[in-house]
């Protein structure tokens, strides 16, 4: 039930986001969703998208440096306190968020991405609790 994320590290300078992106647009990749985070010297482009080993190829011939990171999409509900009472399952077993981003709205829910410290434990966790986790071929897909 994990879902494989890359990670473009990139330079903060003008375009460089652009340019990922154009990679992936010419090989035929759809990004699915996206979450960049910076310092004042680089930046960290998270994708989930159609297709990761195609990405991942593309993105290297063309000098980009690339990771991938097992993460977890998970259905929210859509209305206050959706996510916090997600939030509050994990926390009471002591399980470390350590980003989350949003991926798409699904009916009356939303799907997010999460990353945890201990990712099989998170799964456990959310399983034992009833709570959506979709599949990677589903996300990749949306």
């Amino acid at each position: 039930m994990k879902v494989t994320q890359i990670s473009i590290f990139l330079e903060n300078t003008g375009g460089r986001i652009a340019e990922a992106t154009s990679i992936l647009a010419k090989a035929d990749i759809n990004i699915r969703a996206m979450s960049l985070a910076d310092t004042t010297d680089f930046g960290v482009l998270r994708l989930i998208v159609s297709d990761v080993d195609k990405a991942e190829t593309a993105l290297k011939a063309q000098g980009f440096t690339v990771g991938k990171t097992n993460v977890v999409a998970v259905q929210v509900e859509d209305k206050p306190g959706g996510l916090n009472a997600i939030l509050q399952i994990l926390a009471q077993a002591d399980i470390n968020v350590e980003y989350i981003y949003a991926l798409l709205k699904e009916g009356h829910n939303a799907v997010m991405i999460f990353r945890f410290d201990n990712t099989d434990n998170a799964l456990k966790v959310l399983e034992a609790n009833n709570i959506k986790i979709f599949k990677g071929e589903d996300v990749y897909s949306f």
